[in-house]
């Protein structure tokens, strides 16, 4: 089932341009029990609306992962024109196969399984050029001073927070396009 994303691009014809964020950077201090808690107790209705809008059973990775491998060979396939395969499958074996995202094989995998070249996807995760353009991204999230995902910024100007269904989306361009 396609994303509220998916849809917008087909029936507002938006292009979504995909940018790294790290809930979890490296050397980030540890969640408190009581916040990992509060995560946690959310976690059946962020299931139940999945199920709902998208028709998806979530069964998602390891929690508090680091993400940047998986957000460098993000940055190596859209400069080899896979970028939207590679995030569909990492964000899929993540939400709905309970795969370990920073594991270096299970990303040469799916990097692979999206017509990628294994040895250069897995030589890319150490390019500093695609390491520096995540941290260019997280920069820029950092300036607009978000502090979760998902976020959408609509013409580097408007901000909407969360998963939203494709009605809220949509309703959104419209008032992008009104607002110039």
């Amino acid at each position: 089932m396609a994303s509220s994303l998916e849809k917008l691009e087909i029936s507002h014809g938006v292009t979504v341009q995909w940018r790294s964020y790290e809930l979890r950077p490296v050397g980030a201090p540890p969640i408190s029990p009581e916040y990992r808690k509060r995560i946690e107790s959310g976690r059946p209705q962020l299931y139940a609306t999945a199920k709902e809008r998208y028709g998806l059973t979530l069964n998602p990775g390891p929690f508090g992962i680091n993400s940047r491998p998986a957000l460098v060979g993000a940055k190596y396939a859209e400069h080899m024109g896979k970028g939207k395969a590679y995030h569909a499958a990492i964000l899929s074996a993540y939400w709905t196969q309970a795969e370990k995202i920073d594991d270096l094989e299970v990303l040469a995998k799916h990097a692979v399984e999206i017509g990628l070249d294994r040895a250069e996807f897995l030589a890319a995760l150490d390019n500093p050029a695609y390491d520096a353009a995540v941290s260019d991204d997280v920069q820029t999230a950092a300036e607009y001073g978000l502090q979760g995902v998902p976020a959408l910024i609509f013409n580097e100007k408007y901000y909407v927070s969360g998963a939203q269904p494709l009605e809220v989306l949509a309703n959104v361009v419209q008032r992008v396009i009104e607002m110039g």
